[in-house]
């Protein structure tokens, strides 16, 4: 939720990036567990993901979830479904 936040208010501003928060709430909301960091730590050694990344990628796979996204660190990575960029 942080980096979408802030990312969002960078690209969108502050407004839009709100609307979208109220949307994520819509969804399951995972709070960082000791499994899910333990994973993130493990994926640590794999792969040469930014600690957030890492994160995402352990809750995604903990919750057996296909991670979809345009963050060209996920790339060819099992588990994501990498969108390039228009």
């Amino acid at each position: 939720m942080f980096e979408v936040f802030v990312r969002l208010s960078v690209q969108r501003g502050k407004e839009q990036a709100l609307r979208a928060m109220g949307m994520l709430y819509r969804g399951l909301l995972v709070a960082l567990s000791d499994e899910i960091a333990l994973q993130a730590a493990l994926l640590s050694l794999e792969h040469k993901l930014p600690l957030a990344d890492r994160v995402i990628l352990a809750t995604a796979r903990l919750h057996q979830a296909i991670l979809w996204t345009q963050d060209e660190h996920f790339k060819n990575l099992p588990g994501v479904e990498y969108i390039e960029k228009q």
